[in-house]
């Protein structure tokens, strides 16, 4: 259990923060991470990782010459906003380009492929390389559908020392598409790991037990099965890896026996006694192996194995020399660079707002909707992370608090310069997508800033128009997501809510009558997401585990749905002077 913290909620910014003044001598901190401290004397390609946090060392443990030239931190197992991502990038980019490279998590394909869309809108090429190592999260026909783990590792130090070695962006990303392509892990929980602040485990194992196939946001084993002595687990390891060896793959290996957090180094050694030894009788060399923590989930214990395919250009740069405030390899020649000093941003200037005075009436209803929806999100917290935690990565009551405070306090703001309704909810859902991180973090923010743009600043929306702001809400949801109807995400209840209130506006229903039904259905649809196996998100490859439990995202959408329907379905009763 995590016992060092002050308020949880600020856990990943002081870590982060303590990190950046201990490795000063190495990284600095910028706007949503950290970079290298010597910028490249000449231009090169900026290798940038991310994620949550809760990993250590990765992600920023990784930053340095020979490795990463930037890691991009989001809250403990929540992506990153695509805020934070563009604004690592922009610190870490010396004019070679910049790519970006994670494990394939939702929140994090959309944020930092958001991110990419608006470096390469202004001129800085981006390219992104997702890692799909884990066996156990995807069949072999469906290889793309895979999470990345301790595989990260990987294919994180190969671009990094292709990048050092002055190869351009293409190359870079070739290679680390490659890696990814040749790098395969399976894992094992022993048991749960815990939230600081939290009282117990995101899970606990029966007694003799270990879940087979686990992630690294805390979430449990794909199935449980008895604990096995110490050579049995490395033969099933080694037999379970060994069985996805890739077609024409060669017969020296780069392999990470990794420690999640809280299984000891000796206990790694005993088992890596096994490992060696059967990947040798198999055939293979070993090259510069390694045990020990390298990508973590918090406290949990539990391991992994991770091997690598290697031809000769991989072993190239997986054996390159590298120097890290958590990782160091060989002698490290490099140029310094240029020392640069942290620099604050200029003081942003005040939105000039231009809204009429029935559209600020609305505003302040709009206000009290987002204030309701905080305070709803702070009671439910521990009940939504729960429900998450059954077959997720719990964070979805931290990130949704989170999420609904920060656009509360920007609304607010936006509100006291003189923002109109539309302008209100744009503020709230770009400070929600930036706070939250996370897959409901940029599909709560987008939608938001959609319902936002269709109100705009001039009028007291009619019930017509609401309807269709709700549409612009769940249409931008829909367009980022990808999800449908029974996929069992937030989708399962923003559709039926949002069909149910177009279709009793138009028949001519009063709107506060109509927005009370739609909520009753979304509810109603949200309870019967318990049936449904999930096809999209972290819960897909813990579908059986999710059988019985409603889906916390649609769950959580029907709860602020139903409770902010007075605010916006009021008429309001004195508009409010610019």
């Amino acid at each position: 259990m995590t016992k060092i913290f002050n308020d949880p909620a600020d856990f990943a910014d002081e870590a982060l923060a303590g990190f950046c003044d201990a490795h000063s001598d190495l990284v600095r901190q910028v706007e949503g991470g950290a970079v290298r401290r010597n910028r490249p004397a000449s231009p090169k390609v900026a290798v940038i990782t991310g994620g949550g946090s809760g990993h250590y060392p990765a992600f920023a443990g990784m930053i340095g010459p020979g490795f990463a030239d930037g890691a991009v931190v989001g809250n403990i197992f929540t992506s990153p906003s695509s805020q934070q991502a563009y604004s690592v990038a922009k610190a870490a980019d010396s004019g070679a380009g910049v790519v970006f490279t994670y494990g394939n998590y939702a929140g994090d394909v959309m944020n930092f492929g958001m991110a990419s869309e608006r470096l390469n809108a202004e001129g800085i090429r981006a390219e992104n390389v997702l890692v799909t190592d884990d066996i156990a999260s995807a069949s072999p026909g469906e290889i793309g559908k895979r999470r990345g783990i301790a595989g990260d590792f990987v294919v994180f130090k190969v671009m990094g020392a292709a990048a050092e070695a002055g190869l351009d962006l293409d190359a870079v990303v070739r290679l680390g598409r490659k890696a990814n392509g040749l790098t395969r892990t399976i894992g094992t929980a022993f048991g749960g790991c815990t939230f600081p602040g939290a009282d117990q485990p995101l899970f606990r194992l029966p007694e003799g037990q270990m879940g087979l196939g686990l992630g690294i946001h805390g979430e449990p084993g794909l199935f449980d099965t008895e604990l096995p002595s110490a050579v049995e687990l490395g033969r099933e390891l080694v037999r379970r890896v060994l069985a996805e060896t890739p077609a024409g793959a060669s017969r020296r290996l780069a392999v990470i026996l990794n420690g999640l957090g809280s299984t000891k180094h000796e206990e790694l050694f005993v088992l890596w006694r096994t490992v060696a030894p059967l990947l040798r009788e198999a055939g293979y060399t070993l090259v510069m192996p390694e045990v020990g923590e390298l990508v973590t989930s918090l406290d949990m214990a539990g391991a992994s194995l991770t091997l690598t395919w290697l031809d000769d250009e991989l072993e190239q740069y997986w054996t390159a020399p590298a120097l890290t405030p958590a990782y160091r390899r060989g002698s490290v020649g490099f140029d310094a660079g240029v020392s640069e000093v942290a620099h604050e941003d200029s003081a942003t200037e005040a939105a000039d707002y231009s809204s009429t005075a029935e559209s600020r009436a609305y505003a302040a209803q709009c206000l009290s909707a987002l204030d309701t929806t905080a305070s709803l999100l702070r009671a439910s917290e521990s009940m939504l992370g729960d429900m998450d935690a059954i077959a997720g990565d719990g964070d979805h009551g931290r990130g949704m608090v989170r999420g609904s405070a920060a656009a509360n306090d920007a609304a607010a703001t936006a509100f006291e310069r003189g923002a109109g309704a539309g302008s209100v909810l744009i503020a709230a859902g770009d400070a929600w997508a930036d706070k939250a991180g996370g897959t409901s973090g940029v599909l709560w923010g987008a939608g938001l800033r959609a319902f936002g743009e269709r109100l705009g600043d001039a009028e007291t929306p009619t019930p017509d128009v609401l309807a269709e702001s709700v549409r612009a809400f769940a249409d931008r949801i829909a367009g980022l997501g990808k999800a449908e109807m029974g996929d069992k995400t937030m989708m399962d209840a923003l559709l039926p809510f949002t069909a149910s209130l177009e279709e009793r506006i138009a028949s001519g229903i009063p709107v506060e009558e109509a927005w009370a039904v739609a909520a009753t259905d979304a509810s109603a649809a949200a309870a019967s997401t318990a049936d449904l196996r999930p096809l999209k998100g972290r819960a897909r490859p813990l579908a059986e585990k999710s059988l019985g439990t409603p889906d916390p995202g649609a769950t959580s959408l029907a709860m602020v749905f139903t409770a902010v329907g007075p605010h916006f379905t009021a008429v309001p009763v004195a508009a409010v002077t610019n």
